[in-house]
């Protein structure tokens, strides 16, 4: 039996209670409650997450295992580094952060997910992760061509944690741009871990791996007390955490 959250101060239970593998639904943790600030730092804080769809009540999620991306295994294919290099060299494109939050998980919300049909980004979803934006704790990354909006992701970074939601791409490699500006920014700032929450076949060419639940909450858990990163700017010297200096002028440049 699931929990239900039926009070706004009812806890969420350990994740040690969520379904298990080979039931109906595996990972399930609890339902009901809000999506309020509070009830999401809770949640990110014990590597719960909402996932559900319209009509449904609130599910809260504890996936086991679990698919993450460690930033330093992150897989830099030939043909992405191309098309990086060709990216960052050309002055009409450039990665922005939370410039266009409202824009990304909007297109995001119109794009399914691998293997599923319609969205899980809901309304009250995206009503939610704006409040909580507007807050300091989700944040978009964006890849940005001709000055239009050419794709990207958006997630919740917490202490040095960032737990990835959604992508979405415009334009080929759009979204792949904004992972890997995501994994430079990450390697900056001491973030180890990206969550992915469930696995894909494309994050899995990424580098993504999977982790019980166990070995994913003895990692990352402890570091959400750090002090937050203050500075969410993106600058075009960090392409030099995933390419060399020697790639061109704006790997290495020191402005955005």
């Amino acid at each position: 039996m699931i929990t239900w959250l039926r009070h706004p101060s009812d806890p969420l239970p350990d994740t040690g209670r969520a379904m298990r593998s080979g039931s109906e639904a595996p990972g399930l943790l609890a339902a009901g409650g809000e999506l309020t600030p509070q009830r999401l730092t809770e949640a990110y804080s014990k590597g719960v997450f909402p996932w559900y769809s319209d009509g449904q009540p609130i599910l809260w999620w504890s996936p086991d295992p679990r698919m993450v991306l460690p930033v330093d295994e992150f897989k830099l294919s030939r043909s992405l580094r191309k098309t990086l290099l060709k990216f960052i060299r050309s002055p009409r494109c450039e990665v922005r952060i939370d410039s266009a939050f409202d824009r990304v998980i909007a297109a995001c919300a119109a794009t399914p997910r691998e293997g599923q049909n319609g969205t899980w980004i809901v309304p009250e979803m995206v009503d939610a992760y704006h409040r909580w934006h507007r807050l300091g704790a989700v944040h978009s990354v964006e890849t940005w061509v001709d000055g239009d909006l050419a794709g990207g992701l958006y997630g919740v970074g917490l202490g040095r944690m960032f737990f990835g939601e959604s992508m979405f791409s415009h334009r080929t490699d759009a979204s792949k741009i904004a992972l890997a500006a995501l994994v430079c920014f990450c390697r900056e700032h001491g973030i180890t871990m990206i969550d992915c929450q469930q696995r894909t076949a494309h994050l899995a060419s990424l580098g993504a791996r999977e982790l019980s639940r166990r070995e994913f909450e003895r990692r990352p858990i402890p570091r959400l007390r750090e002090a937050p990163i203050l500075d969410w700017t993106y600058h075009s010297r960090l392409w030099g955490r995933l390419l060399s200096k020697s790639d061109g002028p704006r790997a290495e440049g020191t402005g955005p």
